[in-house]
């Protein structure tokens, strides 16, 4: 056999390894646990640096990499609207969309983890297993939290991880240098988008460790805490996968009294959508289907699709708001602190700006990068997020499946606000084909 016609040697997609690592690790501790609890106790104390050390490494390049997407994301924000007409609507379609998601997500989560059963003694040995401090700072009041909020010295508030004051600088940076020259501006964002670039091989240097870390993070928990662990667990993915199913279902909703749509042929028109978003869990992978189902299923002009649905893939994820809102009301739950309504709106706030300018990382390069700033923000540990990182193969299919929606939704919306004509194709001309 020549080299040409060799076949490639089999390997395992990091989310994949995770998983496995995730399994492995879940099953090593609960046999210890179950064995005898002095030796899981001993085995536990052993590699939970391990764990640690890993989470530290992923922490170490949030600060630098949070400030230049937030920046590089605010001008690719503004030259997209500078565009024209349809793209500033569509700019306002998606962070209204964000916007609406995330408030629901700051709502829907408590709610819901309010009726599940919450152990104390589970929880107490949670923290005790991740390392996390037993005890949180006593949230700032009102006045304070206000003041805070634009920070006096932006390389101070970096130093402490302060993510709120930090991202409203980087905010404040990038909207500066939309009003320079466009010689200077060029320079500087090359040099801000290298510093990003550069931050997220870090991270996928730290990703190939994954498998390990997760496994000694998960194996000191489960040694530790023992089978109550994993009922937890199944609470965290119940609850991302109920919001990301409410989502997809909201978009269906907007499309009917945003866009003028049809149920039934929106509907048959996002099930080709769907599935390939299920299947790959990549939005740019869809990005084809998407086109071909709102050009010739669903008749939107190819002025509209041709701009919207790009956009859309590079600036717009539905399912981050939602993402984030849920990360921070479980590890919220798991300390037993109700978030207060300042707290959840400064959290969705903070979810959109960092949702726009993370669109298109890895799945799980962004899962850390991002959900950091805002479970920081609102005061909490980042320590749960290690094992969190671990599972989240399983919800992000929902999770892509609701972006997808979202595009090809936004696009219906924006085609119908910007007056464009449609365009039928064969779902016009025949409704029952699209079915």
């Amino acid at each position: 056999m020549t080299d040409a016609t060799a076949k490639k040697p089999f390997r395992l997609s990091t989310p994949a390894r995770v998983l496995i690592a995730l399994i492995a690790g879940a099953v090593v501790g609960l046999v210890l646990a179950a064995w005898d609890p002095g030796i899981a106790q001993r085995v536990a104390d052993t590699v939970q640096p391990v764990g640690r050390l890993w989470l530290n490494a992923l922490q170490m390049t949030v600060v630098p990499l949070v400030a230049a997407l937030v920046v590089v994301g605010i001008n690719t924000a503004s030259d997209a609207a500078a565009s024209g007409r349809t793209a500033r609507v569509a700019m306002a379609v998606f962070v209204i969309l964000l916007a609406v998601c995330g408030a629901f997500a700051a709502v829907a989560s408590p709610a819901f983890l309010a009726l599940m059963p919450r152990d104390e003694s589970l929880v107490v040995a949670f923290r005790a297993a991740i390392q996390a401090p037993e005890a949180l700072p006593q949230a700032a009041g009102f006045g304070d939290w206000l003041v805070g909020v634009i920070p006096s010295n932006a390389i101070a508030a970096a130093a402490a991880s302060a993510m709120l004051p930090l991202v409203v600088f980087a905010m404040f940076f990038g909207f500066a240098l939309t009003r320079l020259e466009p010689e200077r501006r060029a320079r500087m964002l090359e040099l801000v988008q290298a510093i990003g670039d550069a931050m997220i091989v870090i991270v996928r240097w730290v990703l190939w460790a994954a498998p390990l870390g997760v496994f000694a993070l998960v194996l000191a928990v489960c040694a530790r805490v023992g089978l109550h662990m994993l009922s937890a667990l199944g609470y965290y993915i119940v609850l991302q996968c109920t919001l990301y199913i409410a989502i997809t279902l909201l978009m269906y909703l907007v499309a009917v009294l945003f866009a003028g749509e049809r149920i039934r042929r929106f509907a048959a028109a996002l099930i080709p959508v769907q599935a390939i978003a299920a299947s790959t869990q990549s939005s740019l992978a869809s990005l084809p289907v998407m086109i071909d189902s709102a050009r010739t299923r669903l008749g939107y002009p190819l002025s509209v699709t041709s701009l919207v649905l790009p956009m859309a893939v590079s600036l717009f994820r539905i399912a981050s708001p939602v993402q984030y809102l849920s990360v921070v009301v479980f590890i919220a739950w798991m300390y037993g602190i109700d978030l207060s309504a300042a707290q959840l709106a400064a959290a969705v706030a903070l979810s959109i700006v960092i949702s726009m300018g993370s669109v298109g990382l890895p799945g799980q390069v962004s899962f850390m990068t991002t959900n950091m700033p805002v479970t920081q923000a609102m005061g909490l540990p980042v320590e749960p997020l290690g094992v969190l990182l671990a599972i989240d193969t399983i919800p992000d299919a929902f999770a892509t499946v609701a972006n997808t929606s979202a595009d090809v939704t936004a696009t219906g919306v924006v085609a119908k606000r910007t007056g464009a004509t449609d365009e039928p194709g064969p779902a016009e001309a025949d409704p029952t084909e699209a079915s």
